[in-house]
């Protein structure tokens, strides 16, 4: 096992992580997004008005995106291990 196969391993660990990440983060982004706005338009300034809708849009992108996320991770997961042959020679 060289350097560069745990550098290369490594590297899709992050990308994988980074793209199953993404879909819930970019939902409670632009949720807490609308939510700001409408809280300054409104001049209501209630901490915990924006706590329910982040949570309630990650929960639905994780409901539309929980396929995509599985196959991904499960694609990872089954190269990584089709490769261990490989990295112990």
């Amino acid at each position: 096992m060289t350097e560069q196969t745990i550098i290369d391993i490594g590297m899709r660990a992050v990308v994988t992580a980074m793209e199953v990440a993404a879909p819930a983060l970019l939902a409670a982004l632009f949720m807490g997004l609308f939510v700001s706005i409408l809280q300054a338009a409104t001049q209501i300034q209630e901490q915990t008005l924006s706590f329910i809708p982040k949570v309630v849009a990650m929960a639905a992108t994780l409901v539309i995106f929980g396929p995509w996320i599985l196959q991904k991770m499960m694609s990872f997961t089954t190269n990584l291990f089709r490769g261990i042959p490989g990295i112990t020679e």
